[in-house]
C-alpha cells in the first residue's frame, strides 16, 4: 500500500512539473514572439522588433532569362508607365559589341534625365541578348567596358557573334526560319528549332508578356534604319517609326534588308507579331555615334508620349 501510495506521489510530482515546464516555455515563447510562424513581427538578432514582409520588387530591372553559359539577360525600365517601349543590344554580342555600349549609353543618358521618359511610358533596355558572345571578346557580361578590353584577335572577334552553342541568335527567330542559315557569304547555324536558344527564348517570352509598342534592335555595321515584316508588308505604324528615326538620327531609311538573304530574324518576327520594329544599323563596328541615336532615341519616346 505505502508503495503504490509513493507511486501516485512521484507521478503528480512529474506531471506538475511537466506542466510548469510547458507554460512556462509557452510564455516565453509569446514573449519572444515565436510561438506562432504566422506572426508578422518577429524579434531579429539585435533585439528589435521587425515585420516580417517580404523584400521590395525592383521594377528599375528585370532579369528576363539566362544564357547557354548561364549568363543573366537583363532588362533595365525607365519609367512606369502603360506604354512600354523596348531597345535592345548586343543580339551579336562581342562581334557587334558597339551596340552594347550604345545601349548603356541609353541607360546613362535616362538615368541623368528621368523626366526625358514621359509619364505614360515605360523605357526597357536590354542592353546585351548574347553575354556569352559578349565575354568571348571583352571578358565580362554586364559591366561596361572600352573599346581597349575588346580583343585584338580577329578571329575571337567573329566567335563572339555567336552564343554558347555556337548559334547566331537573330537567325533562331519564327520568320523563315531555318536551321542552315546564312551570314553575308558564310554558313551560320539557325538552332536545331525556331526559339531553340535560351537567348532567343528569353525575349520572346519578354515580349509576349509585355507587348511593347515599338522595339528598336541596334545591329552593325551599314549604316541605316530598316524596316521589318514576315510575308505581311511593313505597317503602318512600322514605316512611321523607321522614317522618324532615320530623319532624328541622319542614317538612310530602308524599306527592308536586302544586302543578303536572312532567316530567323528578330525583327522580323515581330512583324509577324504585329509589333512595330526596326533595325537600327550602326555605320562600324567600333563607334557608337550617340549624337545620332539619342536623336533618334528621343524622337521615338516623344511619338509615343501624350
Amino acid at each position: 500500500m505505502k508503495k503504490t501510495t509513493l507511486g501516485i506521489i512521484i507521478a503528480i510530482i512529474i506531471i506538475g512539473l511537466g506542466v510548469y515546464l510547458a507554460t512556462r516555455s509557452s510564455s516565453e515563447s509569446v514573449k519572444n514572439g515565436t510561438q506562432n510562424p504566422d506572426l508578422t513581427t518577429q524579434t531579429d538578432i539585435s533585439g528589435d522588433t521587425t515585420d516580417d514582409v517580404a523584400p521590395p520588387i525592383d521594377k528599375t530591372k528585370t532579369v528576363i532569362g539566362t544564357s547557354v553559359g548561364g549568363n543573366a539577360i537583363t532588362a533595365y525600365h525607365y519609367g512606369e508607365g502603360d506604354t512600354e517601349l523596348l531597345f535592345v543590344g548586343g543580339i551579336h554580342g562581342g562581334y557587334e559589341w558597339n551596340t552594347t555600349l550604345v545601349a548603356y549609353q541609353m541607360m546613362d543618358y535616362l538615368k541623368e534625365n528621368p523626366a526625358a521618359v514621359p509619364s505614360n511610358l515605360k523605357v526597357t533596355v536590354i542592353p546585351v541578348l548574347n553575354p556569352d558572345g559578349l565575354e568571348k571578346v571583352v571578358g565580362t557580361t554586364t559591366a561596361k567596358f572600352s573599346a581597349s578590353d575588346v580583343s585584338s584577335n580577329n578571329d575571337i572577334v567573329i566567335a563572339g557573334r555567336f552564343n554558347g552553342n555556337d548559334v547566331d541568335l537573330n537567325r533562331n527567330f519564327d520568320c523563315d526560319w531555318q536551321a542552315n542559315a546564312k551570314w553575308q557569304s558564310k554558313n551560320v547555324s539557325g538552332g536545331t528549332a525556331a526559339f531553340s536558344e535560351p537567348e532567343a527564348q528569353a525575349i520572346k517570352e519578354y515580349v509576349e508578356a509585355q507587348t511593347p509598342a515599338s522595339v528598336v534592335v541596334w545591329y552593325s555595321a551599314a549604316g541605316g534604319v530598316f524596316a521589318s515584316s514576315c510575308h505581311n508588308g511593313v505597317s503602318d505604324e512600322t514605316n512611321a517609326l523607321t522614317s522618324l528615326y532615320a530623319k532624328a538620327s541622319g542614317y538612310l531609311a530602308y524599306k527592308s534588308f536586302d544586302f543578303y538573304a536572312t532567316t530567323g530574324d528578330m525583327v522580323n518576327w515581330l512583324a509577324k507579331m504585329k509589333i512595330p520594329a526596326i533595325s537600327v544599323l550602326l555605320t562600324n563596328h567600333t563607334d557608337t555615334e550617340w549624337t545620332k541615336n539619342k536623336a533618334g532615341i528621343e524622337a521615338v519616346i516623344k511619338h509615343y508620349a501624350q
